[in-house]
């Protein structure tokens, strides 16, 4: 169904690549007027160069108030007000795979743009959605780091379980100005954040890429990697009059990872069984 945003305005923070690429474009389609907010203004206004009139570019670091403020206030001015905030931005954590080995020297920066960022824009734009009357969506870009305890880059689990509850605990005090806010959690999505190409030489790119796909997928029952597009259309059904019944929501899009174990102990067992009893 095509106008799902019609005359809806929408911010997508870390819009220029990725997940929030993939939501600008999709909001767009689905009539809403979009900005795009991004600290990469090569790319950011690249896209919205190509979207046309549709779309603005906004430079913003979602760590500091007074830019997201800003950000708010260029929506408000280009398009006429603000219905949909989706708080996109974050940042991944230094891969040390054990603990014991982190130096956490970024712990300070991973928390201020995945926990401090969408605490800001939820803020500043709930502010601004009060103002024109109440109502609104606010969505938040978690992951599925924030619901399945795990090992290696603790920061980043840390700040993502920490913006679900957020999510969940403001979504019943917004409830009353009719502004809803719900959560999405990626799971193992093919992004530049996931592909751990750093340092590799072209030719290794591909085979480093089906490596890492293969361990994704590992306990995944769904046999795929996930898209941003795939993380996109949740974003549009949150912020659509769809889910106009649901707040305080966190959507697993991961392809079952948090569903159970996708293993069948049972039959590896009655196998183990048969081979060493012989029955």
């Amino acid at each position: 169904m095509a106008g799902e945003l019609e005359g809806k305005v929408a911010i997508v923070t870390g819009g220029a690549s990725g997940i929030g690429k993939a939501t600008v474009e999709l909001f767009v389609a689905e009539g809403a007027k979009v900005v795009i907010a991004d600290m990469n203004r090569e790319a950011g206004e690249a896209l919205s160069g190509e979207i046309g009139e549709a779309a603005r570019f906004f430079a913003v670091d979602v760590s500091q108030r007074a830019e997201v403020e800003a950000l708010v206030g260029f929506a408000v001015a280009e398009f006429g007000k603000l219905d949909v905030m989706f708080n996109n931005a974050g940042i991944s954590c230094a891969a040390f795979p054990d603990f014991l080995d982190d130096t956490l020297e970024d712990f300070d920066k991973v928390v201020a743009v995945n926990l401090l960022g969408p605490m800001l824009g939820t803020q500043i734009a709930a502010r601004q959605m009060v103002r024109q009357g109440g109502g609104g969506a606010i969505v938040n870009t978690a992951s599925i780091a924030g619901i399945l305890a795990g090992q290696a880059m603790i920061s980043y689990r840390v700040t993502k379980a920490a913006l679900i509850h957020f999510s969940k605990s403001v979504a019943i005090e917004l409830a009353r100005h009719d502004i809803r806010v719900n959560s999405i959690a990626p799971g193992h999505i093919q992004t530049a954040m996931s592909a751990f190409e750093q340092g590799s030489v072209p030719d290794n790119v591909a085979e480093l890429a089906k490596e890492i796909d293969a361990i994704y997928l590992s306990n995944q029952p769904l046999k795929r990697r996930g898209q941003p597009e795939d993380v996109a259309q949740a974003a549009l059904f949150l912020a659509s009059n769809r889910s106009k019944f649901a707040t305080g929501m966190v959507m697993p899009i991961e392809g079952g990872v948090t569903t159970g174990d996708p293993v069948n102990h049972l039959a590896d067992i009655l196998e183990a069984r048969s081979r060493i009893l012989g029955d």
